[in-house]
């Protein structure tokens, strides 16, 4: 069977599992899916057919082929989806999914900026492109990245009214439509000031709708011209500072919990459905007690 005579049943997936998982999460899940499908073509297994052992074939075609652990974690999870949505809708008998073993990912401590060298690059960086309605942006993004710990996505998607300046709080709609309301700091607030006075209204255009930050061309800031800003501000810094959006995201929380914020609050600012996930940022916190202890400490 073609790719092209799977699309209906790709498509109709699509909607199953766009209704509860964020868009990116459903792009990656629908091109694991289309690999899967092309492996059961090959090895000529039909979709009613779906066994343990057609997706630990795949699977093994996959760890085969250098894909990491984290991809092929996710294609686990991409085929488990997959499968229960079959069985749910009676194409397949028996649900072989939870049969199969997802491979534990290496967890790497996230880089970080420490305090001092977040508060120089903040407050250096394109120090002389700020008049411009570029410079303006990229101070803006930065700030609020650093800020909120919003992802890069969710940074883009924000509107105009969604940043309650008397509050000093954002409205953010994260993975799976969930929202959130998260305090922002008045250095953060002063940037978008001087971006929505004098930055955005010279790049504001009849389409450009509710959107927050805007690209050159007056439509809403794409994710890939966000990291740009990011790298073009941290870049321009004095020192080492120069890190990607997701790297401000790990410093901010880093930051919130060596300040004494608790773990339960740091989760709902960063928007994250599970704890283990904020977890890691303890990890670097006491990474670097440790550090600390050892060269202070007199009986280290």
């Amino acid at each position: 069977m073609t790719a092209s005579a799977y699309d209906d049943l790709v498509e109709e997936f699509r909607r199953h599992i766009g209704a509860d998982r964020s868009a990116h999460t459903v792009r990656a899940y629908v091109g694991d899916l289309r690999g899967l499908l092309g492996h059961l073509d090959s090895v000529g297994c039909a979709v009613g057919e779906i066994d343990v052992a057609a997706l630990r074939g795949w699977l093994a075609a996959q760890h085969e082929a250098g894909a990491a652990r984290s991809t092929v974690a996710r294609r686990v999870a991409a085929a488990r989806a997959f499968t229960a949505f079959l069985h749910r809708t009676g194409r397949l008998a028996v649900d072989p999914g939870p049969l199969i073993a997802t491979p534990k990912a290496h967890r790497t401590l996230p880089v970080v900026l420490d305090e001092a060298q977040a508060g120089s690059a903040l407050d250096s960086g394109t120090a002389s492109d700020d008049t411009t309605a570029d410079g303006l942006r990229r101070r803006a993004v930065v700030e609020l990245l650093y800020a909120t710990g919003i992802r890069v996505a969710e940074l883009c998607a924000l509107d105009v009214d969604d940043i309650d300046r008397e509050r000093r709080t954002a409205r953010v709609f994260g993975k799976g439509g969930r929202e959130r309301v998260v305090p922002v700091g008045v250095p953060a607030l002063d940037a978008l000031d001087r971006w929505l006075t004098s930055g955005r209204p010279h790049l504001a255009a009849p389409g450009s709708g509710p959107a927050l930050f805007l690209g050159a061309r007056g439509g809403r800031l794409g994710t890939r011209q966000a990291r740009r800003d990011v790298h073009a501000h941290m870049g321009a810094a004095e020192g080492d500072a120069d890190i990607a959006p997701h790297g401000l995201r790990h410093s901010a929380a880093t930051h919130l919990l060596n300040g004494g914020a608790d773990l339960r609050s740091v989760q709902e600012m960063l928007g994250h459905s599970s704890l283990r996930s904020t977890q890691i940022y303890t990890h670097v916190s006491i990474e670097r007690l440790t550090r600390t202890y050892n060269q202070a400490h007199p009986r280290a």
